[in-house]
């Protein structure tokens, strides 16, 4: 679909979506986005030129169905999917990928870090894709050189990032703000630093004592990304990885950091969002969100849960579902799935679908209670559906069709069963939905209470 839109941008030092909406332009993804969300395109223009939307979408990823990222915009989802070195392989990631597409992922990201040719895994992602893609660099920046962190080079994460963005990812998570000062700053903390990429850096300049090489080249990056429309997810290197630790020291230095790498790619026009945590108690998720929008002067912020408690391994996309919907109604522009295997393994396939299905729950909660023109009208034909008894429309409204007929197949699987006024819960003669009360009734029993007011007691 791109291929012509894009054609016309080639050969320009930048052409990210940032840089022609500061120029005033509304290009054919932004026109595009604005159809998908139902505002104005003028409105997706200056919310991208302000830099509280992105556009995340690569030149050389052709096949993408535009999509926008911000405070103005839908509550967005995305589903981490990634081989690894004891488990999965090409084939499975792009069955993942197809199966997080087909139940509503806005974006994937692919984070494999093994299990076999990496620039292969990526490349057959995004050529099977719609939706943006996402990665993270350092992970085979390690692997170039075999594993030993204290060999790697900021060239060799220079090259890995171009690679990428040549490649065709769309956004990448750049482990910027954590500072060799920063580290200090974790030692009162139970989980340390829990973030990969995080660590990784934390381990070179451990061993070095020298400052951050992604800090140090930041406008070495800014320049890659300008040159392909990829965008910025700064990543937070020290997210908190237990409640203990939510909005400590070293959480809040980072994200000062992270403010200031925000303005300085955009005084380059490149776009940014803002990653944030993590494990974050109820109470915090407020302070959290507004936090960062002060520090990084509004720009999108995408947090990977918050999981509220501890401890429930195994069902974890509950417990950061929880945090994710609270995170959306603050105003989190994107949430990032937690699937049940959190914490204790690779996830498959049916791991990725109820994690992504616990996401688009709290984000279309977000949206609800945010009040978004639409938001609701799905939930109110649902319910019109299933006071109406029309078991196959209330299958197709779902976020889940298949799950939800599934359900209701256990018990009554019968096909004269999908015209039934009843389920297995109340069966025939006990659903208060069978009380069907029509206009005249109620008029006429409005009539008798205003000659009979009934008496209490």
């Amino acid at each position: 679909m791109r291929t012509e839109w894009i054609a016309k941008r080639r050969g320009q030092s930048n052409v990210s979506q940032m840089h022609y909406a500061r120029q005033g332009v509304i290009t054919e993804e932004m026109h595009y986005v604005a159809q998908r969300e139902n505002l104005p395109p003028e409105l997706i223009r200056d919310e991208v030129a302000r830099g509280r939307m992105i556009i995340p979408a690569n030149i050389n990823h052709t096949n993408l169905e535009p999509m926008a990222i911000g405070i103005a915009s839908k509550c967005k989802v995305n589903a981490n999917i990634g081989a690894s070195p004891n488990s999965s392989n090409l084939d499975e990631e792009v069955d993942k990928l197809k199966l997080a597409v087909k139940y509503g992922a806005d974006t994937v990201m692919d984070l494999s870090t093994g299990g076999g040719n990496l620039d292969e895994i990526r490349t057959a992602i995004i050529k099977a894709s719609p939706v943006p893609i996402g990665t993270v660099p350092v992970y085979q920046a390690l692997e170039s050189v075999h594993g030993t962190i204290e060999n790697l080079t900021a060239d060799d994460f220079l090259h890995i990032i171009e690679k990428h963005a040549q490649q065709g990812v769309d956004y990448q998570t750049i482990h910027a703000g954590i500072l060799i000062e920063h580290l200090p700053l974790v030692r009162n903390r139970i989980t340390g630093i829990v973030s990969r990429g995080g660590g990784i850096l934390a381990r070179w300049m451990l061993h070095h004592h020298k400052q951050n090489p992604l800090y140090t080249h930041f406008n070495d990056i800014i320049e890659i990304f300008k040159k392909y429309d990829v965008s910025f997810s700064l990543g937070d290197s020290l997210r908190p990885g237990c409640t203990h630790d939510a909005s400590d020291e070293a959480q809040l230095a980072e994200l000062k950091t992270l403010g200031q790498l925000t303005r300085k790619a955009w005084e380059h026009d490149v776009q940014v969002m803002v990653e944030g945590p993590g494990h974050v108690p109820m109470d915090q998720i407020e302070f959290n969100v507004k936090k960062q929008m002060e520090e990084c002067s509004e720009a999108p912020f995408y947090v990977l849960g918050p999981l509220v408690t501890d401890i429930a391994p195994g069902y974890d996309h509950i417990t950061s579902a929880i945090g994710a919907a609270m995170a959306g109604w603050y105003g989190t522009a994107m949430l990032c799935y937690v699937t049940p295997k959190e914490h204790l393994g690779l996830p498959d396939a049916e791991d990725v679908r109820n994690g992504l299905i616990a996401y688009k729950i709290a984000a279309h909660a977000a949206d609800i209670a945010r009040r978004r023109p639409g938001a609701r009208d799905r939930d109110d034909e649902l319910s019109k559906a299933r006071y109406n008894f029309d078991w196959n429309r209330q299958f197709e409204l779902s976020l889940d069709p298949e799950r939800a007929r599934e359900y209701h197949d256990e018990t009554l699987p019968a096909d004269i069963y999908k015209t039934a006024e009843f389920c297995s819960m109340c069966g025939p003669k006990f659903c208060p939905m069978q009380t069907k009360v029509d206009a005249d009734a109620l008029t006429e029993l409005e009539k008798f209470l205003a000659k009979e007011p009934v008496t209490q007691g």
